[in-house]
């Protein structure tokens, strides 16, 4: 803990939260499991689409388009399974173009709202964006900056109330980025992302309220060996627990049900009246 109040500031980690044990990254392993699930789920789906006449398949895409966000570390790789996934679910899916999600997160945000409005140009409608861990906390953001571009958003495992509350190597690897963008190394995350004015503008759009016709989405896991659980839930969103390690969470096929369901829920009434609800 020390060492990772060396680098963040207080604020990232209110009272209340706190990063994972040492040992809950162990719980990560299962993300071996909920891939074969994937797998076989694939498979099925492979198999069905196969006996399915061409004639009778979908022909028309499911509601808004969807914008995938990578999380720390992370690029548009990382969600290829659940895009593929939602694709096949009718949906019509873009990338973030990011490679890798090291650098300021105001500069990641802005490049991202940037994609938003050339999406939302192109098929003259909102966009809705799917964002695992960080990139749920910047898609968040980017809805209460620019409710005219973004009409859903759906996080997993985003810790948005206490964004420091993660394990011990996301720690190291944060105060890695900053010690290489201090030696002059540009692109990556500097002091000012997790100590200074950069920091408090980001956590502080991530809690701003947002606007009345964006639905918010929120998908914890108490099985969570990344981040504080506690710090996902969102009490402006429609709260819904599941069962699978972080980095299982951006391809595990119960995981991909429920984001598929918060995509469907267009009634955005409906989602002001039930957001604080866990389900």
């Amino acid at each position: 803990m020390s060492h990772m109040s060396s680098t963040l500031a207080d604020f990232l980690l209110p009272q209340g939260f706190a990063a994972p044990h040492p040992a809950a990254v162990l719980r990560e392993g299962s993300a071996a499991t909920e891939f074969g699930r994937y797998a076989l789920r694939a498979a099925a789906d492979r198999r069905a689409r196969r006996s399915t006449p061409y004639a009778a398949r979908p022909g028309s895409r499911l509601g808004d388009p969807v914008l995938l966000v990578p999380g720390f570390l992370a690029g548009d790789g990382t969600l290829a399974l659940m895009a593929r996934s939602l694709r096949a679910q009718g949906f019509r899916t873009y990338r973030s173009h990011i490679h890798s999600n090291i650098g300021c997160t105001l500069n990641a945000a802005a490049q991202l709202e940037a994609r938003l409005e050339s999406i939302a140009a192109r098929r003259g409608s909102r966009v809705q964006l799917v964002g695992h861990s960080l990139g749920g906390m910047l898609a968040r953001g980017i809805a209460v900056r620019r409710p005219d571009l973004v009409s859903n958003v759906v996080t997993m495992g985003s810790p948005m109330l206490a964004p420091g509350a993660h394990h011990v190597s996301l720690a190291a690897s944060v105060d890695l980025l900053v010690r290489l963008s201090r030696a002059g190394i540009p692109g990556l995350m500097s002091a000012d992302c997790v100590r200074g004015h950069c920091a408090r503008q980001s956590f502080g759009e991530s809690r701003q309220p947002v606007p009345v016709g964006v639905g918010l989405t929120t998908i914890y896991s108490r099985r969570d060996g990344i981040v504080d659980w506690r710090a996902c839930i969102d009490p402006a969103a429609v709260a819904v627990e599941v069962s699978a390690s972080h980095l299982g969470m951006a391809f595990d096929p119960r995981v991909i049900d429920v984001v598929v369901g918060a995509l469907l829920r267009t009634d955005t009434s409906a989602v002001e009246v039930d957001r604080g609800k866990s389900a």
